[in-house]
């Protein structure tokens, strides 16, 4: 059959894959209070080239339906105002939920670039409005809460990060350009989106004077039993531009992953972030989560090999994904930088809905 994509270590020409671990890699140091699970055998599930088999994929997204009334929660009326324009040096951050971010920055023109990742409007992760893991909590901010989205970033093809009801609402509204790893947009222009820029890892995509360049991630792609490996699954980092002689911003969102030493390279062939967006939740049981979602503890070990100088975790407290009880993640994460001696501060939660602005002068 005809190479479709390029080949290279994560891809053989037609299905995707995450290269193997260096033989000398290390797990992330742990703290005392929080030790690992025994190491597993890797299950074949995982072991599998591509992706999940079909009949333990429906047994996955069963259980994570099992409760079909989880607690609701009801967050404070968020602080800050999404509308906000930073000063230049400063990104705007909102925090929707999961992994949805709002970020608009001050570009070198004068302009700003508002920027949506991976947004999730909907009640569900799920491909069924009556069906699938339920919100414990309504997003931080609806949709017309915000302004005009310019671009969006979609990091892969699961359904609690390509949620086409709302990527119809957005491509309706303001039809925005859109950058994804490869042969993600066969789905995203089921939403209207028609602006779609696919791009392979360390492939640079420009906005204006904006760069937007997809990176490695330990993840994998399947939205269907029979789909599995056919999309690729990435993270980004953006270079935004700075008026007069400020430095660029540059902010990492990594989209899921797993621990492993592409935090490492990323910082070796893009420089440090910024600002780093990294995934804490949906770790449990870890002998099957493990090789795809990293816990909170290889988080703070991301932070430290970007060399990121701030932090924000993800990925925690919207959608019944996995078995670690709510707010667990927070706290294994205050821990776990407290332990390791990194400023609290510097890597720690926002408020659900909160609009901050964090300066980089």
């Amino acid at each position: 059959m005809p190479f479709i994509f390029p080949v290279s270590d994560h891809c053989d020409g037609q299905h995707f894959t995450n290269p193997p671990l260096p033989s000398a890699w290390q797990p992330a140091p742990r703290p005392p209070a929080w030790p690992d699970e025994p190491a597993p055998e890797i299950s074949s599930a995982i072991r599998r080239r591509r992706g999940i088999r079909p009949a333990l994929f429906l047994r996955w997204m069963l259980s994570m339906v099992r409760d079909e009334n989880p607690p609701r929660i009801c967050d404070p009326a968020p602080v800050g105002d999404p509308h906000d324009l930073p000063e230049a040096g400063a990104v705007s951050v909102t925090m929707i939920g999961h992994c949805t971010f709002l970020l608009r920055f001050r570009q070198k023109d004068g302009g700003t670039l508002t920027i949506l990742t991976d947004p999730i409007f909907s009640e569900r992760c799920s491909p069924f409005s009556f069906f699938g893991p339920k919100r414990f909590r309504a997003p931080g901010r609806h949709l017309e809460d915000l302004p005009k989205i310019d671009l969006l970033l979609i990091s892969h093809c699961h359904y609690d990060h390509l949620d086409l009801p709302s990527l119809r609402r957005i491509a309706s509204r303001d039809n925005p350009v859109t950058v994804t790893p490869l042969n993600n947009g066969e789905i995203l222009r089921k939403a209207g989106l028609t602006r779609i820029a696919e791009a392979d890892w360390w492939q640079t995509i420009r906005m204006g004077d904006a760069g937007i360049t997809c990176t490695p991630a330990r993840h994998f792609a399947q939205r269907t039993p029979w789909d599995a490996a056919k999309r690729l699954w990435g993270g980004f980092m953006l270079r935004i531009p700075q008026a007069g002689d400020k430095p660029p911003l540059s902010v990492f969102f990594a989209g899921d992953s797993a621990h492993g030493p592409h935090w490492r390279i990323i910082h070796d062939r893009l420089g440090p972030p910024d600002l780093a967006l990294l995934p804490i939740g949906a770790y449990a049981p870890r002998a099957f989560l493990k090789a795809v979602h990293a816990d909170p503890v290889e988080a703070v070990a991301a932070f430290q090999a970007l060399q990121a100088r701030r932090g924000i975790p993800m990925h925690y407290g919207v959608f019944p994904l996995s078995r670690e009880p709510l707010g667990e993640p927070e706290r294994c994460l205050a821990d776990t930088v407290a332990w390791a001696g990194i400023a609290p501060d510097r890597f720690a939660p926002m408020a659900f809905g909160e609009t901050r602005e964090i300066r980089f002068d």
